[in-house]
């Protein structure tokens, strides 16, 4: 994360920001606050002190014109449509979080600054999850391409685990064990303790999953070998590019059998629920939803 020499107390929010245990979702949404609050010191807008000091920084009186500034667009870090429209209210919401969070860490109480809940986006019931069951083991009575081979293995572990997104990435084939009956998962929630260095928790997979798998590995395994090898469970199926300049400012070509990123398995299911017959009416917009309705499930038979 980039630091600003000119304002010591920039440096230490960095510091804060590693030492903070949250998932990549939530540390996303800090490094957006990260730069508003850089930019709000680039044009002077906050108090000189907080300039030196993070509890300053973080202070009512410095928060206050930041938001003031954040809420109005001013602050972004790129032009949309031709201009700095003002953030979203669910935006703002998550800044008035972050700020909180941030506070809470420092030691400081929070400042409840308003705005209310964002309103969570209803889930699919148990009959939905038992369908999209359905749905998936009829996939594997027939021909699918590898794309829709990798998202069905993603689908059927997700209704046995109700891992997140960034837990889902992070599986690696020595997570399974031989006969991938269980599948061990760390996890790694947005405000809260990360499991990533714990034991985990090994979780028994269907039967479905382990179908989903034995699908999926050899496609997996003629990627790996052809990409010089990794030991992570979901990779990459097309050639892509790491999003990077190079000095030259072309960008570094990854082959296809690298560690599918995080962003890459949300847009393959964005695409397959559209793509693929039954998934539309079965799936929700986001994998999240599906998680919530898996985890609620989960909770509701352990009663």
């Amino acid at each position: 994360m980039p630091t600003s020499p000119k304002f010591p107390a920039l440096t230490a929010l960095d510091g804060l920001l590693d030492d903070l245990g949250v998932g990549e979702a939530r540390r996303r949404q800090l490094r957006m606050v990260r730069g508003e609050l850089q930019r709000a010191l680039d044009r002077g807008a906050l108090p000189v002190a907080a300039r030196r000091s993070l509890q300053r920084l973080l202070e009512k009186e410095s928060i206050d014109p930041y938001v003031r500034l954040a809420e109005s667009g001013t602050l972004r870090h790129r032009r949309v449509e031709g201009g700095y429209p003002a953030t979203s209210e669910p935006t703002n919401d998550i800044r008035r979080r972050c700020i909180d969070l941030l506070r809470e860490a420092l030691g400081l109480p929070p400042l409840h600054l308003g705005g209310g809940e964002v309103q969570l986006q209803p889930i699919p019931e148990a009959a939905a999850l038992s369908a999209l069951s359905r749905q998936l083991d009829q996939y594997l009575g027939g021909a699918m391409s590898a794309a829709q081979t990798r998202l069905t293995a993603v689908l059927a572990l997700e209704l046995d685990t109700a891992a997140r997104s960034g837990e889902l990435v992070s599986l690696r084939t020595t997570h399974l064990t031989e006969d991938d009956t269980a599948v061990l998962i760390r996890r790694r929630p947005q405000h809260g303790v990360r499991d990533d260095q714990g034991e985990g928790e090994w979780i028994e997979t269907s039967a479905l999953t382990r179908a989903a798998l034995e699908r999926w590995r050899p496609i997996r395994q003629d990627l790996v070998e052809r990409a010089h090898g990794t030991s992570k469970l979901w990779v990459s199926l097309w050639m892509n590019h790491d999003g990077l300049l190079d000095a030259d400012g072309g960008t570094v070509i990854r082959p296809a059998g690298m560690p599918l990123e995080e962003n890459g398995l949300i847009t393959s299911y964005r695409v397959g629920r559209l793509r693929y017959e039954g998934l539309r009416s079965l799936l929700p917009l986001k994998l999240d939803r599906l998680r919530r309705a898996v985890d609620a499930e989960r909770q509701r038979t352990a009663l």
